[in-house]
């Protein structure tokens, strides 16, 4: 069995140094002398709401099995499939959280997030290639614990936690992969609270991890009327989802 295994952070290697960069900038920010916070009260309400927008990549973490199909001439094929390459999609939702105490408080985040993911399968022995598009429409809702640092004059660095039950609106049978639309993710991330005078806006990068086998065997799949195609199908043993998102918060 072969595993193909991606963490998706080159793509997001300019979203990582925008992270990054206020994060090296804490200890300045510390060796100054404070000022007059913008909307100083803000973080004592027990209730917060607001809304997002964002970008984010969505990639399957694929188990092949590496077992030969005997086509028509009798010959042995191996197929092992692949996402080659990320494409960006894009994200809205709104936020709601309520506070436990100074530095804890829990999120729920419904979103929607606008995908494409690009399965490759390919022959080991010929290298021919087929390819397909999984176009995807996540309704997640997130469910989120943020630890929150120590506010300093505009700027709270903070970590998240938490878990997302997700379906995929947009499944579509009858192709070489069928996947199924319900999934659970497990969320970690980071971001930071920046105090404007008439909002607050929160930059935050949040790594998904599908904590569910999502992969639709060939001897489930009564969807299809070509049998031609269960030769990919049946190359591939487990497909577990994953997702980086940057997004800003708007409250």
């Amino acid at each position: 069995m072969t595993k193909h295994r991606h963490i998706g952070i080159t793509p997001f290697a300019l979203a990582i140094l925008f992270m990054l960069v206020p994060l090296f900038g804490a200890g300045s920010l510390f060796a100054q002398e404070r000022k007059i916070q913008n909307r100083p009260f803000l973080d004592d309400r027990v209730w917060h709401y607001g809304f997002l927008v964002g970008l984010n990549i969505q990639d399957f973490d694929i188990a092949n099995k590496g077992l030969p199909y005997i086509n028509s001439d009798g010959m042995a094929e191996y197929w092992y499939a692949d996402v080659p390459e990320y494409i960006p999609g894009f994200s809205v939702g709104i936020l709601g959280e309520v506070k436990a105490n100074d530095w804890l408080s829990v999120r729920l985040i419904p979103t929607m997030h606008f995908g494409d993911k690009k399965v490759v399968f390919k022959e080991q022995r010929t290298g021919k290639v087929t390819e397909q598009y999984l176009k995807s429409t996540l309704l997640s809702v997130p469910i989120d614990l943020k630890i929150s640092a120590v506010r300093f004059n505009n700027y709270r660095p903070y970590v998240v936690v938490g878990a997302a039950p997700t379906f995929d609106l947009t499944v579509k049978k009858g192709k070489e992969l069928l996947v199924k639309p319900a999934d659970l993710l497990l969320e970690i991330g980071m971001g930071f609270d920046l105090y404007y005078p008439f909002f607050k806006m929160i930059p935050e990068l949040k790594f998904s991890f599908g904590l569910k086998d999502l992969f639709v065997p060939g001897k489930s799949r009564t969807d299809l009327k070509d049998d031609v195609l269960l030769k990919y199908t049946n190359s591939v043993s487990e497909v577990r989802s994953s997702m980086i998102s940057l997004t800003l918060y708007f409250e």
